[in-house]
């Protein structure tokens, strides 16, 4: 194993993040919960402050300084994220609340495409949010949902899912990485085998951004979403990307000030891209601070991040799979940094609470994937899941907290 030190300088990294030095339970916080929300570092919180403090103001309709400003900062976010995921053009780039909101919008736009028995294809492994949007399309326009399996290690079948590009589906979604069990998809292989037979694709990336630089353009994805919360910004701000061809065809989903051009009682026009979904006052700050957050981690280097976070991965999985009764779910070898496990005899949320009581913090429960849960027989795990500020020393002390637990449990 190498040295993770000397991959990143996690010491003068951790120093960024306020609340990694606060105790729970009179304990150091030790968070191991970023695959549900990631930490914010100082540099983004200021960018928060000083807009309330200094910018605070309406955007793109003002003609005053203030507006402008606020505008002016608003927008060069949208173009540090079009930067970032290599979109062709910033309207491509559309601010919602987050990835849920984003896949609806994708989901409600095409209920005026989609006609009775479409074939529309989803992942066993996806998140709660990137299922119940798409039974509810079937539901409006009668189309048929079908599922890629998946297989005990946690990885797609993708036998199964060439079989079923047989039923030429119109529409593919999958996660780039799982929440509950890390796995990274071959979402280039999906795409472009979805796109021969003239599907659109939608990927979720909630999951991959903190740990993976995505290309839109490199990958030929025709959607892809993801949350500020997850790669250090603000929660309530995430983004859609969308090929400039599918944002055109698709209807709003919502409607209101922003979205339109012209309003009269007999017909209202829409808003060109990327105004056309965004109704309504945005959250201007967490755009702004979404883009903040990008640049810091951008700073820090994603190449960086990626092998940093596999050495912390190689090392709690190793020192886990020592202790007895322990099984993890998920065990592809193309994965990132979340192990999702239980141990023989333990509800995971006993687990989960006895070791908060020393300062650690985990995730118990259904992760929103209770299919994935259905598919191996359990009600749940524990999750534990690493960022680039994490250390082999709160793995360690990780590892104590579970061997206590489990003698107070057996």
């Amino acid at each position: 194993m190498k040295n993770p030190l000397d991959i990143l300088n996690v010491l003068k990294i951790r120093k960024d993040f306020p609340i990694l030095s606060r105790e729970i339970n009179g304990k150091p916080l030790i968070y191991l919960d970023n695959a549900a929300t990631s930490q914010t570092p100082q540099q983004v919180i200021d960018v928060i402050v000083n807009y309330y403090s200094h910018l605070n103001a309406n955007i793109h309709r003002g003609v005053h300084q203030l507006s402008q400003e606020a505008t002016d900062k608003y927008e060069q976010a949208r173009t540090i994220i079009q930067k970032h995921f290599n979109a062709k053009f910033s309207k491509e780039i559309i601010f919602t609340s987050g990835t849920t909101h984003s896949i609806n919008i994708v989901s409600n736009g095409f209920s005026k495409i989609l006609k009775k028995n479409d074939i529309i294809l989803v992942s066993a492994m996806e998140h709660h949010s990137n299922i119940v949007p798409w039974q509810m399309l079937c539901e409006k326009t009668s189309s048929i949902l079908k599922v890629i399996p998946m297989n005990q290690d946690g990885e797609l079948n993708m036998t199964e899912f060439y079989s079923l590009l047989k039923l030429k589906p119109k529409l593919v979604f999958v996660n780039h990485i799982s929440n509950a069990l890390g796995t990274i998809n071959p979402i280039k292989q999906i795409i472009d085998e979805s796109h021969k037979v003239g599907a659109a694709v939608l990927i979720d990336g909630a999951q991959a951004c903190p740990h993976i630089k995505s290309d839109v353009q490199d990958l030929d994805v025709d959607f892809y979403v993801t949350s500020a919360h997850k790669m250090c910004g603000p929660t309530g701000v995430g983004l859609l990307y969308g090929k400039e061809f599918w944002l055109n065809k698709l209807s709003p989903f919502q409607g209101g000030g922003e979205m339109i051009s012209d309003v009269t009682f007999e017909k209202t026009t829409y808003a060109d891209l990327p105004q056309k979904f965004e109704a309504g006052t945005p959250n201007i700050c967490g755009g702004i601070a979404f883009g903040e957050a990008i640049n810091y981690m951008n700073s820090i280097g994603f190449d960086k991040i990626a092998a940093y976070e596999n050495e912390l991965l190689k090392y709690a999985t190793e020192k886990l799979l020592s202790i007895n009764g322990m099984r993890i779910y998920g065990t592809s070898k193309n994965k990132t940094s979340v192990i999702s496990f239980n141990i023989d005899g333990i509800h995971a949320y006993d687990l989960g609470t006895i070791i908060d009581k020393l300062g650690i913090a985990i995730r118990t429960g259904q992760h929103c994937a209770q299919p994935i849960m259905d598919f191996y027989g359990i009600s749940g795990t524990a999750r534990a899941s690493f960022a680039f500020y994490n250390t082999i020393d709160e793995i360690n002390q990780f590892i104590i907290a579970i061997k206590k637990a489990i003698t107070m449990l057996s």
